[in-house]
């Protein structure tokens, strides 16, 4: 049964005997070249603790959501300050754990799992990295209509953080259109009803009202090539945002730019969610400008995800 948590960072994670040594890492599928090791792991040498970050790649060693339990009392056991959760698995996770945060539960998906006094409790720090990355990124950005595509776990955190922006009419589009209704009928009693959140049902007639668009799908990144709408919908007054950041520049982005649009990419949520995830893990407050600087400064190429 999943109970109710306190929200926000938490006090003190747990760690190894000394309380300055943190076992920590990343469940998820296609996760091998993860940045997230490097991002934990130099933040918390700036900050002068130990942190071992560890990559839990089910689909290579045949594992599912199934496996998802024992995963959990693994990290109890040895001590785990936590774990990051990702595709597939932000919300296959919840019903394994003892709580959520508020902030999850009104989401609906989990990316960080933190253990504390024997529980495993759900966050999401997702909505806050992209909320970070949006106020940063695009400020001034016009908060009319804004059409999002995808709505899954990742697209649950975007769509909680728009409206706590101030967008006045989210649109959801996702090839699952139960999916999508699902997210809005979470997301409605939150944010004034229907007048606030609709489910697009075409996607050209929605674009072509967008003051902005949100792509929260995994088209553009490696391995799903190609862009997620008709680049003739693309108008030099809207902004496009990208969740993607394998790579940082997608093909969505470099039409966008051609466009005249204004653009945002993936690297801010990545980072400022990372943050928030150490907070929660570490009990210590990470520097989000200088993991931002860090990370960036590292891409030379292309981040994995």
């Amino acid at each position: 049964m999943v109970r109710g948590a306190e929200d926000g960072r938490a006090p003190k994670a747990v760690a190894a005997a000394d309380g300055r040594r943190y076992l920590t890492g990343l469940i998820g599928n296609g996760i091998l070249a993860s940045r997230s090791p490097w991002l934990h792991e130099q933040e918390a040498a700036a900050q002068g603790v130990r942190l071992l970050y560890c990559l839990y790649d089910l689909a290579e060693r045949g594992l599912g959501a199934d496996d998802l339990p024992r995963l959990l009392e693994a990290g109890r056991l040895l001590s785990f300050a936590g774990f990051n959760v990702t595709h597939p698995y932000k919300q296959a996770i919840i019903p394994h754990l003892d709580a959520l945060s508020d902030n999850a539960r009104r989401i609906g998906a989990v990316n960080s799992v933190q253990f504390s006094d024997g529980r495993a409790i759900g966050h999401n720090t997702d909505s806050l990295g992209f909320g970070e990355s949006l106020a940063r990124g695009l400020p001034g950005a016009a908060l009319g209509t804004i059409v999002q595509i995808g709505t899954g776990g990742a697209g649950a955190a975007t769509a909680y953080a728009l409206l706590a922006a101030g967008v006045r009419r989210l649109v959801l589009h996702d090839q699952d259109p139960l999916r999508a209704a699902g997210l809005a009928e979470r997301l409605r009693p939150m944010f004034g009803g229907d007048d606030r959140v609709e489910i697009g049902t075409d996607l050209a007639t929605s674009l072509a009202a967008a003051d902005g668009i949100v792509n929260a799908t995994p088209v553009g990144m490696v391995g799903h090539p190609g862009l997620p709408l008709p680049e003739a919908s693309l108008r030099p007054e809207m902004w496009v945002a990208d969740i993607v950041y394998f790579p940082l520049e997608t093909a969505l982005l470099r039409a966008a730019r051609a466009k005249g649009c204004r653009t945002l990419d993936g690297s801010g949520m990545v980072v400022f969610q990372a943050a928030a995830a150490f907070d929660i893990f570490t009990g210590l407050e990470a520097d989000g400008e200088r993991m931002l600087a860090g990370f960036r400064q590292t891409l030379g190429g292309d981040p994995a995800c």
